[in-house]
């Protein structure tokens, strides 16, 4: 029983009937001009002039809802007075539903008409029915009938009267409050469109944060080993503590580099250029591992230079991946790096030992490297395994179909 007094507790209740009460008397500009048909119709009936006046002023108040700012401005007033959930949409609007503004702001101005009215009269008769106790008197008339409130009456048709008032506010807020997600939310094509606006924003963040998995993973895992080799090498021979220490420099700064173009993007400001290492940058990068003490035996066959672009980055992030796995989980020992061009297919593959001494060490990670890498893969409709080769190894293998760039 309670719940039915519930809307009469909102504040958005009286706000909202607030929204359409207000647009009523706004409509009042209009008058003028819906009128004129009707006085230029001279000789007609007067039901027939005053129902052309009421259309015409009923398309007039349905133009003003043409606008798409009409749009935006309603919406948002729906949101905050009716407190109804009404998503954004990016204008233009799409799908050709802008017919539905019209009709909003009809029925808008309808409600409040009617609405507004009858609260009008309501509070009319509960302040002026107990105007006397004894004398107050009110007659009521429809057509051939009448009623008649008189004396100690006229104080409970009073109160009646004043506790209509709220529920009128209500029923005037619940219409609206049901009509806005049809009239003034997204249509069925502008919920395809903005669906498919935020799977692609996910894709791109998805894909981002690979990039930055894969960019500062490697780089963390790289400096964390070249600062202990440059640690424990620094009396001994400096020259090699200061080859490691530019090293470090060189990989911070290109992860610097990542770090700022995907802040960007999640700030939806302009990024700058994206980073677009590709298999050019393999060898400074088994150079940059060499420094943190890593023993690499590469095999680099095939026209790498010729590869498409996006094959080429997704091919180095794969293999810089792969090397820093190779880092964190490895128990030392030289890590083989195969990378093999063919006429349709390009082959990566990374072999490091395991055992023992890779259980050691206290390298955290988040589990997320090698799925990330499947689905890369997946999407280039490449095929991946990962798993142990032998007793002592872990192989890593890509398979990638080529096309060949002119």
């Amino acid at each position: 029983m309670t719940r039915g007094f519930r809307p009469l507790l909102r504040g958005s209740t009286y706000s909202g009937a607030l929204f359409a009460f207000c647009a009523a008397p706004a409509s009042l500009v209009l008058l003028p001009l819906a009128a004129i048909p009707a006085v230029a119709w001279a000789s007609g009936l007067y039901e027939a002039r005053a129902a052309l006046t009421v259309l015409v002023w009923a398309v007039l108040v349905a133009a003003l809802g043409l606008p798409r700012i009409s749009r935006r401005a309603l919406a948002a007033g729906a949101r905050r007075l009716l407190a109804v959930r009404l998503p954004d949409v990016p204008a233009p609007a799409v799908g050709g539903g802008r017919w539905r503004t019209p009709l909003w702001l009809v029925a808008q101005v309808a409600l409040g008409w009617v609405g507004g009215l009858s609260c009008l009269v309501l509070l009319l008769a509960a302040v002026s029915l107990p105007n006397n106790w004894l004398d107050g008197e009110a007659r009521l008339s429809w057509s051939d009938r009448s009623v008649q409130v008189t004396g100690v009456w006229s104080w409970p048709v009073a109160a009646v009267c004043l506790l209509l008032v709220p529920v009128i506010c209500a029923a005037v807020a619940g219409v609206l409050r049901r009509l806005a997600p049809a009239l003034l939310g997204p249509s069925a094509a502008e919920r395809l469109a903005l669906a498919s606006e935020q799977e692609r924003r996910l894709a791109e963040r998805n894909r981002l944060a690979h990039e930055l998995h894969d960019s500062i993973g490697h780089t963390l895992t790289a400096t964390t080993i070249q600062a202990a080799v440059a640690g424990e090498v620094l009396s001994a021979d400096p020259v090699a503590a200061r080859a490691a220490l530019r090293s470090i420099e060189e990989s911070t700064r290109a992860a610097l580099e990542d770090l700022d173009y995907v802040l960007g993007v999640l700030r939806e400001d302009r990024p700058g250029t994206a980073p677009t290492r590709t298999l050019a940058d393999l060898p400074e990068l088994l150079e940059r591992l060499r420094h943190a003490g890593a023993v690499l035996e590469p095999e680099l066959s095939g026209e790498l230079t010729r590869l498409q672009g996006t094959l080429s980055r997704a091919a180095y992030r794969i293999l810089q991946e792969g090397l820093t796995n190779a880092l964190r989980h490895g128990a030392g020992g030289p890590v083989e790096v195969r990378v093999a061009a063919g006429p349709e297919l390009l082959e990566l593959s990374v072999v490091n030992r395991t055992g023992a001494a890779a259980a050691g060490r206290a390298f955290p990670t988040s589990g997320h490297g090698l799925p990330g890498l499947a689905e890369r893969v997946r999407l280039l409709n490449g095929g991946f395994e990962a798993g142990p080769d032998g007793p002592e190894h872990w192989r890593l293998a890509v398979r990638l179909p080529v096309r060949w760039s002119a």
